[in-house]
């Protein structure tokens, strides 16, 4: 049977402890997962109910469950995500589970010393940003995007239907990867129209900036004011806000990691996708048939679209054929080496 796992560190975390509410989310196909592995998933700050990046990531582990009957349990930390390792730690120290997902960045620099720690677990780090000085052990996998290069379409998509010549971009929590957002999607725009401006900001500071729609909305507002016709967001929980002020002003947004275009239906222009949870399933597939391989970073891109942009006949008309045509130039060429965009790395 699945089980929730909701961490409530605060004065108990002095003492290890920590409080578990179980949770059915459902039993196994076959009523049977002794030889299936267990999974245990923790997401950062912003959680379950994000639409986006954390979302993406549950929905892999159900996708686990519905294919290979594989039971999952998940947790998030408290406030700000302060007990962060505390909560992958005690991930890891269940007994039952046999695979650790961490979701997010900011579990980097915490997962290989725990993924020692635990040497008979499996462990994964979603957007895992290397850290100077410190190998991958063999037991632990990161998963990255071409986030850089899929920015560099979103970036095309709107230097190519901007009607005011200025774009926004938002960001989340200030960082090495969500500026790759920026600088993709700002090579993107200039690549097509040079004479675009683009408009940037961040949200804050630390992970909370993930969870601030209402800060999401006032810069999104800011931005619209300032003439921007369309406006980038890679803010996970706080990208709400974004596209509620998209809403609002009757502007347009280009959303992240995934497809946001129920949340405002005719003012989503794309989204910039990352098959995360095909990654997770796969990552999952990989344990169930014995080919896991720790040690190292795995790239999921442009070229066999894990990294993507949406078009579908829900935004086919804000884009239009002709600009579609020409991103899948801009891809192909990406992929080929015709254009180069660099991603940079994203060690600290």
């Amino acid at each position: 049977m699945t089980r929730l796992l909701c961490f409530f560190m605060a004065c108990t975390i002095l003492l290890g402890a920590c409080t578990g509410t179980p949770e059915n989310d459902k039993t196994t196909t076959d009523g049977s997962t002794d030889d299936k592995p267990m999974i245990g998933m923790v997401f950062d700050v912003g959680g379950r109910g994000d639409r986006s990046f954390n979302d993406s990531a549950y929905h892999g582990l159900e996708l686990a469950r519905d294919r290979h009957g594989v039971d999952f349990i998940h947790a998030e930390p408290s406030g700000e995500g302060a007990d962060r390792e505390a909560a992958l730690r005690q991930m890891a120290a269940d007994p039952d589970v046999d695979l650790v997902i961490a979701v997010g960045l900011l579990f980097s620099s915490d997962i290989a010393s725990i993924a020692e720690a635990f040497p008979d677990k499996k462990f994964v780090c979603i957007d895992y940003i290397p850290t100077s000085g410190v190998r991958l052990p063999g037991n632990l996998s990161g998963i990255v995007f071409e986030e850089k290069k899929g920015s560099f379409l979103a970036g095309a998509i709107a230097g190519l239907t901007t009607k005011t010549n200025t774009v926004g971009f938002i960001g989340g929590m200030e960082s090495s990867i969500i500026r790759k957002f920026e600088t993709g999607f700002s090579e993107g725009v200039n690549y097509v129209n040079p004479e675009a401006k683009v408009i940037a900001a961040y949200i804050g500071m630390t992970g909370s900036a993930f969870a601030n729609p209402a800060k999401g909305r006032e810069l999104a507002l800011g931005q619209y004011a300032k003439g921007a016709d369309i406006i980038y967001q890679a803010a996970g929980a706080s990208g709400m806000g974004v596209i509620e002020a998209a809403r609002d002003t009757k502007n347009l947004v280009i959303c992240t990691d995934r497809d946001q275009e129920p949340d405002a239906p005719g003012f989503v222009l794309t989204s910039m996708v990352k098959a995360i949870d095909q990654a997770v399933l796969k990552t999952v597939e990989d344990v169930i048939n014995g080919s896991f391989k720790g040690g190292a970073v795995s790239v999921f891109g442009i070229g066999d679209r894990y990294t993507d942009y949406v078009y579908n006949d829900r935004n086919a008309n804000l884009i239009g054929s002709a600009v579609h045509d020409r991103v899948e130039d801009i891809r192909r060429k990406i992929v080929s080496g015709e254009i180069a965009v660099k991603e940079q790395s994203a060690a600290k």
